[in-house]
């Protein structure tokens, strides 16, 4: 199973803030959106990074209820670490595993971002595609 099946299923719909909006508001549309993540974007409009609960809990940890006053992109992560759509999900939770992360925006080959996954996606998508085989071998056996 591949990433783009994963964005298929759950869709891609991607919410964003911009580096110059306050952590309020970023965590205001965690909220609103029942989300872990958001796609971050500069004043240019291009991609930035990632604001996430994580983000904001090191924040507050840091400087207590005046983080929530900080500009998104002072809190956010600037790694831009990324999947493509044609990556098999056990390539993109290897590279999640490896640098520590539970999301991850998926982007074509031009580095337009298509959608965004979360480590759960990824299992979840893994458990499904071994319940298939199981019930395919199932199948087989059955039939003999």
């Amino acid at each position: 199973m591949r990433v783009t099946e994963i964005l298929h299923h759950k869709g891609r719909t991607m919410y964003t803030a911009r580096t110059t909006e306050t952590v309020a508001a970023a965590v205001h549309r965690l909220a609103e959106h029942n989300i872990g993540a958001l796609l971050v974007y500069d004043r240019w409009g291009r991609y930035a990074g990632l604001f996430t609960e994580r983000h904001l809990v090191h924040r507050l940890e840091q400087h207590g209820e005046m983080a929530v006053d900080l500009p998104v992109g002072e809190v956010m992560t600037p790694d831009r670490v990324t999947c493509r759509p044609d990556d098999p999900i056990r390539k993109a939770l290897a590279v999640m595993t490896a640098h520590r992360i539970r999301h991850m925006p998926v982007a074509e080959d031009g580095g337009t971002i298509v959608g965004i996954v979360s480590i759960g996606d990824l299992v979840r998508g893994l458990l499904e595609e071994k319940q298939l085989e199981i019930d395919v071998l199932r199948d087989m056996a059955r039939s003999h």
